[in-house]
């Protein structure tokens, strides 16, 4: 009897281990916040405060009313009734390049608006509250054949569109969810008059630069201030003088409190694009050819703009949020199917397309979802080289050549110069190429793109057998660098002689604009070029892919339907789609792999560690070793010490850059800036051992407003919430 009670105190013990382990793992998904109130318990029982109405309602203010989509691919939060609007550095970057120059370097000295009159307009940016999200799948399939009926179902949504926006002041959108077994509207309210308030110096918004991007541990401060400015009756209104800060519905104050490991973290914002459900020859496509490809284009592109920039303090501005953007995906990526190689993804999803299969076939009703694993993986077979190509063909007409952008916007002068002759809109289209002039070349090295372009296009051409055609084309024998040849004779007389590689000939071209013109521009080289291949990649390359990409689509709105007709008490949740989502876990660390832990937060004394290695990512500026020797914190420490960065088990991706992470009583504990470099593969992927979100702790945000930047006034707009 005894050998019996031990035994059954054993097993009572083990299974309370385990519900304590299943209650503590990270939590995978984005969850739509008008259905959070279905995870309400789940959320309480990991420590959260708050009733789902207290995070999304139609019916009064929520937090939901405090977060904004920023420019379209980033969050922002509101934090004071002034419209004071926090997102990451990273997301305000071409904001700040664009506003610098040698004379005012606010990349490297950062900069602070004192007064309202001082801050700066954007004009493009655009900052967006959601409404209200409603469920309209019967709506929008109401009369539809099928599901897919497109027809039908887009007639359907411009119906709903038109009657919510119709005198409403609101814009709306329905979108897709589960491949189109299920549609949601979002209403929308759209301000238009975001101004630039501040940034910290690059040493502390991109401190680390690409050697720490992705990774931990992580000390970058990356944070800017922007402010919503409205009319004065509140409602959104384009750039004017006269409009005033706008008073929002719903702002979050700021959790002054102590933290600790284990505490309840909610992430609110804009995830971009997760694939959970794709097949298992799709991701291995992705690790062994696709990914590797475009890393390696952005490899040659950056190894040209990082050895520029360190040779020019103009360059560095001119090129400063172009490298950015084309380093942050590049560095992802390499991250991203190292773990997807590490947990043997592709054996994974076999196993489970397995399942799936063997599921399927054991009901009746259930058959028609048996053979849809294995028309996934032919459509692959047959069809993903057009995928392959037109990843190689947005890498090099999108990441490539940069005068490509000009050479866009006189294709379609060349395409409709009648029309705009006969309209008399011509004028007006040269003014505005003019104007598009300015900006273009502020940013642009001739010598520099040149170098891109040679190193590119060889690549392109050798991705997409362009070759062939014109080793035909030249109707002679080849020496071994034949191709190098080719592409210096093009190069050498596009970027002497093209009007769309030298702003001094593009504007004077513009400038003695006739009939004649248009001949003359159908001749230049670099335009020449430029149509010669965007030509069969836009009529050949495009609607194959997309021709493939809607077939996969159709396929796995069959294969999402099963999963959650067979498996209904299984977690199921939408693709990421850049609308707004929850999801929650705990401030923790992790560990990644084999002898490796990760400590849950960062703080000051590690930066100045890093500062100290040599590292020209890790450079700071006089002011910071200042502070730190003389461990002026003010009242923004910790026992002692400056946190700068925590990490949380929350499910994030891009879009997600710039949202809140709130804590248990929905008060701001930093913004969410990136993933731990094994966490990358989420988007694919998502592993509660390893993946992680990093967050720039509020506190640390504050000090460098505050103690670092002297911007107190800002500090001041806030409430800070210290129990």
């Amino acid at each position: 009897m005894k050998k019996t009670h031990r035994l059954n105190q054993k097993l009572v013990f083990a299974f309370l281990i385990l519900i304590k382990a299943l209650n503590l793992r990270a939590d995978e998904g984005m969850l739509i916040p008008s259905l959070i109130a279905a995870f309400e318990s789940d959320m309480k029982a990991k420590g959260m405060k708050l009733t789902a109405e207290d995070i999304y309602s139609i019916n009064k203010a929520s937090l939901k009313d405090a977060i904004f989509q920023f420019g379209g691919g980033c969050t922002a939060e509101l934090v004071s009734s002034k419209g004071l609007l926090l997102t990451n550095h990273h997301c305000g970057y071409s904001q700040i390049q664009s506003h610098s120059s040698l004379e005012k370097d606010y990349l490297k000295n950062g900069f602070w608006a004192k007064t309202l009159t001082e801050e700066l307009p954007n004009p493009g940016l655009i900052a967006v509250r959601i409404v209200r999200i409603e469920d309209v799948t019967a709506l929008v399939l109401n009369g539809a054949s099928s599901k897919d009926d497109k027809s039908t179902i887009q007639s359907n949504i411009q119906k709903i569109i038109s009657e919510v926006v119709a005198n409403s002041g609101y814009e709306a959108e329905v979108k897709a969810f589960n491949y189109g077994n299920d549609y949601y509207m979002m209403v929308k309210e759209i301000f238009t008059d975001i101004r630039f308030v501040g940034t910290p110096p690059n040493s502390i918004g991109k401190f680390g630069g690409d050697t720490d991007n992705w990774v931990w541990p992580r000390h970058t401060g990356d944070f800017s201030v922007f402010r919503i400015y409205a009319g004065k009756d509140n409602k959104p209104a384009a750039y004017s003088k006269e409009n005033v800060p706008y008073t929002p519905i719903r702002y979050l104050n700021i959790s002054f409190r102590d933290r600790k490991e284990g505490d309840f973290t909610m992430v609110y914002g804009f995830p971009g694009q997760t694939e959970q459900h794709v097949v298992s020859s799709y991701l291995k496509f992705i690790i062994e050819k696709e990914r590797p490809a475009r890393i390696h284009m952005r490899d040659l592109s950056l190894g040209v703009i990082d050895a520029a920039m360190k040779a020019s303090d103009l360059t560095r501005i001119q090129y400063a949020a172009k490298q950015a953007s084309i380093a942050n995906a590049w560095k992802k990526w390499i991250g991203q199917i190292d773990g997807l190689r590490t947990q043997d993804a592709v054996m994974l999803k076999q196993n489970k397309e397995s399942e799936y299969t063997k599921l399927a076939n054991s009901k009746e009703e259930w058959k028609k979802y048996a053979s849809v694993v294995y028309e996934m993986n032919a459509l692959v077979e047959r069809d993903i080289n057009w995928e392959f190509k037109y990843a190689m063909g947005v890498e090099y007409f999108s990441y490539g050549p940069e005068y490509f952008k000009l050479a866009r916007a006189v294709n379609d002068l060349v395409s409709n110069y009648q029309k705009y002759k006969t309209s008399g809109e011509l004028n007006t289209v040269l003014e505005r190429l003019k104007v598009g002039a300015d900006g273009f070349f502020k940013n642009y090295d001739a010598s520099v793109d040149k170098e891109i372009f040679n190193k590119l296009t060889k690549e392109y051409f050798s991705n997409t057998d362009q070759w062939e055609g014109i080793k035909k084309e030249l109707m002679y024998s080849t020496t071994p660098d034949w191709c190098d040849n080719y592409i210096k004779s093009i190069s050498d007389r596009i970027y002497t002689k093209s009007v769309l590689t030298d702003k001094e000939r593009y504007l004077n071209f513009l400038q003695n604009f006739n009939d004649k013109s248009i001949k003359k521009l159908d001749k230049d080289v670099g335009l020449q070029h430029y149509t010669a291949h965007i030509t069969p990649f836009r009529n050949y390359v495009i609607p194959a892919y997309q021709n493939f990409s809607n077939n996969m689509s159709t396929l796995l709105q069959t294969y999402v339907e099963g999963k959650k007709i067979m498996s209904p008490n299984a977690k199921h949740w939408p693709d990421a789609n850049s609308t707004l989502r929850i999801t929650y876990g705990k401030l923790e660390g992790s560990t990644p792999t084999d002898g490796m832990k990760y400590t849950e937060h960062t703080t000051l004394e590690g930066m100045i560690a890093k500062y100290h290695s040599g590292n020209a990512d890790f450079e700071l500026q006089p002011r910071m070793l200042e502070l730190f020797k003389q461990k002026n914190y003010g009242n923004y420490a910790q026992n002692g010490q400056l946190w700068v960065c925590f990490t949380g088990s929350n499910h994030t991706t891009g879009g997600n850059s710039g949202s809140p992470v709130l804590d248990e009583n929905g008060n701001l504990m930093g913004l969410n800036f990136d993933r731990t470099w094994e966490s990358t593969m989420s988007d694919y992927l998502f592993d509660s051992a390893r993946c992680r979100n990093v967050v720039v702790d509020i506190r640390y945000v504050l000090w460098v407003m505050d103690i670092y930047s002297g911007a107190r006034h800002l500090v001041d707009e806030m409430v800070l919430v210290k129990e």
